[in-house]
């Protein structure tokens, strides 16, 4: 099979495309022929070797795990002994970042736990940009901002990964959602389901007198105090990306400010779970969320796609077609 390999840490420039064995499966293993695959923040951490902290599990020296490539869609090829939930011809999608990655490549070896059934009506391409953005989008407001019907929510960095699709979940759950973007953005946010836009280009968020029950700070920088004030009273705020000094703040400084007041300033960081990824499914399937792709690499591309989506300026996921 063809995958891109990268054999060391640094820019694009490490990044091979080789010619390797297929993988054979393990009992508790499907083989999947990947169709697409998406980018997303952990693929260049990887690449990068950076922050540090990430090489504790990706490898010190080198990274552990040759072949790039969390999320995928594909087809089921082969089934190990044990395999309960899949059979050959089955079209799933799912997330490898917590089973030695691998998405980019031809084939790989998946446990089933990583991977569910793809709906017929969303494509390949749509389906691998779902996984690690929706889960967590998903998981930010459910988990960390408790978000309920009727609530006042505000998507700081709509637009993008995980921006586009945290719009549309918070309004499945029933909140009025506010959402952040630049001008070229707003059209596309609205069309997601927004109640309300603010275009940063031309109004600052920080002049803004309406308060939230939730916010989540997805993409872009403003001070934790700044947030702070937004909230309404018991009001949470989730950091869920915004570049080094956001999280650094909210991982650091969050606690803190939390600690003698009724609003809460909180941090995600993904889990990759079946359960979640059931749940994006059927909203999927039920046309209640759906993947905004602002454009396709070819798999000889990967590079390119990589350079593209470092420059921070995608709507929605940059997909790979393999």
């Amino acid at each position: 099979m063809k995958a891109i390999v990268q054999p060391k840490y640094g820019s694009t420039d490490v990044l091979q495309l080789k010619e390797l064995e297929t993988p054979t499966v393990k009992d508790d293993e499907v083989l999947v022929r990947i169709h697409a695959a998406s980018m997303n923040y952990g693929n260049l951490a990887l690449l990068k070797g950076k922050p540090l902290l990430a090489r504790l599990w990706s490898g010190l020296v080198k990274p552990k795990y040759p072949i790039p490539g969390g999320d995928i869609a594909g087809r089921v090829e082969a089934v190990g002994a044990h395999i309960t939930q899949f059979q050959l011809g089955d079209e799933v999608f799912g997330d490898l970042s917590s089973d030695g990655w691998g998405g980019f490549a031809e084939y790989v070896a998946a446990p089933e736990h990583s991977l569910v059934r793809k709906p017929v009506t969303v494509s390949f391409e749509e389906a691998a940009a779902v996984p690690m953005a929706a889960v967590t989008a998903l998981q930010a407001l459910r988990d960390k901002g408790d978000i309920q019907a009727g609530q006042d929510v505000l998507i700081y960095g709509a637009s993008g990964g995980v921006g586009t699709f945290a719009v549309q979940l918070a309004k499945s759950f029933g909140a009025t959602v506010t959402a952040v973007c630049s001008t070229r953005h707003v059209d596309l946010v609205q069309s997601l389901g927004a109640d309300v836009v603010i275009d940063y280009k031309k109004e600052e968020f920080t002049r803004q007198t309406e308060q939230y029950d939730l916010i989540l700070g997805v993409n872009g920088y403003q001070p934790l105090s700044v947030y702070k004030r937004a909230l309404k009273k018991n009001g949470t705020y989730v950091m869920v990306g915004g570049g080094g000094k956001q999280i650094a703040e909210a991982m650091m400084l969050g606690p803190w400010m939390s600690l003698f007041s009724q609003k809460k300033l909180k941090h995600v960081l993904q889990k990759p779970n079946q359960k979640d990824l059931l749940v994006l499914k059927d909203l999927l399937q039920a046309g209640e969320i759906r993947s905004v792709i602002d454009c396709t690499f070819s798999f000889s591309e990967v590079p390119n796609a990589f350079a593209y989506f470092e420059q921070g300026h995608a709507t929605g996921k940059v997909v790979i077609t393999i």
